[in-house]
């Protein structure tokens, strides 16, 4: 029997591969240092545990609607209106599981067999198998250093053709941190908007943002663009609150029906607990979001300046979310024990091997020169990392 071609072109996740080998190791006693976890390693807060004990208690374990519970929906048109200047109605709003589930959704009820969709990179390397999965094409465009790894109207001008039908952007990004200016965004919305194009608008990590940054949607800037945008968001990073699996897309009612409709079909509802404790996570106190985010501060300006002080590797200081995205183009065609590192990969392989490191190479991120470290492990593992990170740099001929 000749199986699904569809599924046989869709890659597993290296960054989950990557994590799972480390935790392997760990299980087996070796004293390992995992970079590559793309969550927070603080627990979720009591109030929001708390908040599904309460809905156990109460018998709150039934199916909900396929898009979720009006309360949430309600707390997240609020929200959207007071972080993000965006008036949405409860209509608007899917929630999924996930904001994985969410993007999955967006490319199934907006593209046609063919329809293209722009991708800079680098990028989460999820969004180019969920564009296949939608039958879409992916249309990567490679960003530079000296642009902070960000779009230009001359990238997307480039990659534009009759087929395009979205654009993805990711502020803050995964694996690069950087953030689009508001001048930034506002340039993809004209273009989107001149173009007739959609904007899938990935936000997940908007309240991760260092320093005197700040979060713009690209949906507030006027109607026709928000007309034209899918907003994608969730509770995972923000809360530490991965595992409960809950995210949400704010879109036009017609696509949000969409969208709906199919999450009826493929998955019910989202989990009736988790979204009760989503609920408490966006109407209650956002103290803990500020406590993890002074924390990973500290780690981000300590990570970032060890790097600066490695030989052969550098990095931009990330802005946003909790990665640092490595450039180790000088590291390439050096060799360790005979052995030519040619890539991120071979890099990272021998890594492990060697000293006991797990990071993520982005191959699969768009850029086979470079490596993602996270900055949401605890301290002592991130200056232990390092240690043996620099240790091993120095021993490349």
């Amino acid at each position: 029997m000749k199986l699904s071609t569809k599924a046989l072109d869709i890659k597993p996740s290296s960054t989950l591969a990557i994590t799972a080998k480390a935790k392997q190791m760990k299980a087996d006693n070796i004293d390992v240092v995992g970079f590559g976890a793309g969550e927070p390693d603080f627990d979720t807060p009591d109030h929001i545990k708390q908040a599904a004990i309460d809905a156990m208690n109460d018998g709150f374990t039934k199916y909900t609607p396929a898009s979720g519970i009006l309360p949430l929906k309600e707390a997240i048109c609020k929200k959207l209106e007071e972080d993000n200047n965006l008036l949405y109605k409860p209509n608007q709003i899917v929630v999924s599981n996930g904001a994985k589930h969410s993007l999955t959704n967006t490319f199934m009820a907006i593209l046609n067999p063919g329809d293209e969709v722009i991708i800079p990179a680098p990028f989460w390397l999820s969004y180019v198998q969920m564009v296949k999965i939608a039958d879409g094409v992916p249309v990567i465009i490679k960003t530079s250093k000296e642009n902070n790894y960000k779009a230009t109207i001359e990238d997307l001008k480039g990659a534009l053709t009759n087929k395009t039908k979205a654009i993805l952007i990711n502020s803050p990004s995964n694996p690069t941190g950087m953030i689009y200016s508001k001048d930034e965004l506002k340039m993809i919305a004209d273009f989107a908007v001149e173009n007739d194009l959609f904007v899938i608008s990935d936000e997940i990590y908007e309240k991760l943002i260092y320093g005197e940054q700040e979060h713009v949607s690209i949906a507030s800037f006027n109607q026709d663009i928000y007309d034209r945008t899918i907003v994608i968001n969730g509770v995972s990073k923000s809360y530490a609150m991965t595992g409960w699996r809950i995210g949400y897309a704010a879109a036009p009612a017609e696509i949000a029906k969409l969208m709906g409709n199919m999450q009826s079909h493929a998955s019910s509802n989202p989990n009736s607990l988790a979204q009760k404790a989503a609920l408490a996570a966006i109407d209650g106190s956002q103290e803990c979001v500020e406590e993890m985010k002074i924390e990973f501060d500290k780690r981000r300006n300590y990570m970032y300046d060890r790097i600066s002080k490695m030989p052969y590797i550098s990095a931009i200081k990330p802005q946003g979310a909790f990665y640092v995205f490595v450039d180790l183009q000088d590291v390439i065609g050096k060799k360790f024990n005979d052995e030519v590192i040619e890539d991120a990969n071979i890099f990272a392989k021998i890594l492990l091997d060697v000293e006991k490191v797990a990071v993520v190479p982005c191959t699969d991120f768009g850029f086979n020169t470079h490596f993602r470290l996270s900055y949401a492990i605890s301290m002592e593992s991130i200056e232990k990392g390092l240690d043996r990170i620099e240790k091993f740099l120095n021993t490349l001929e």
